[in-house]
């Protein structure tokens, strides 16, 4: 379903754009991504709404097996400089593919009131829906800023956006979501 409205009380929450996770062979361009993730960052924080980021730093305890052998670089985690992180955003470090288990996702937007969340960011598959599976289950309403998110896979991406995501909330481009916030 196209976007129609932003609740009163929204926040965005970006997932994963971060140097590691950039730096990794994309369905999309990541240039534009980031752009578009960049200007919505800036949408909301001059609309007063709150902004969230979030960056994985791992996986979660307990997992024995060897994801491609893979050892991630010292500086895997930090969040991309187009973000310019503020004092007022808050910072999820996941462990998880979604940013709710294990963080303090949830207890932020409960306390905040934030009754919807706008997602953007790497991997649409991935991180992305997960957060936006949970977050469903946890009855927020969702909004997907679908020109600011790419996935490694373009056929995982599409799969997201044109069958999961019409089912968990709203879709429009990071325009429309800015119109809609003005």
């Amino acid at each position: 379903m196209s976007i129609t409205t932003l609740d009163k009380h929204t926040a965005l929450v970006v997932i994963d754009m971060q140097k590691g996770i950039v730096a990794l062979p994309t369905a999309h361009p990541v240039g534009p991504v980031i752009e578009r993730v960049a200007t919505l960052v800036k949408a909301f924080r001059a609309a007063g709404r709150p902004v969230v980021l979030v960056n994985v730093a791992g996986r979660a305890p307990g997992r024995t097996q060897q994801l491609n052998n893979f050892t991630p670089p010292p500086d895997w985690a930090v969040l991309i400089p187009e973000l310019d992180r503020q004092p007022g955003d808050h910072l999820v470090t996941k462990l998880q593919l979604g940013a709710f288990v294990g963080t303090s996702l949830e207890q932020f937007l409960r306390r905040g009131n934030i009754t919807q969340i706008v997602l953007c960011g790497i991997a649409t598959s991935i991180g992305v829906e997960s957060t936006a599976r949970q977050a469903f289950d946890m009855g927020f309403s969702i909004a997907f800023a679908t020109d600011a998110m790419t996935d490694l896979n373009a056929e995982a991406h599409d799969n997201s956006q044109q069958r999961i995501f019409p089912r968990l909330g709203e879709l429009g481009t990071v325009a429309e979501l800015q119109t809609l916030l003005a």
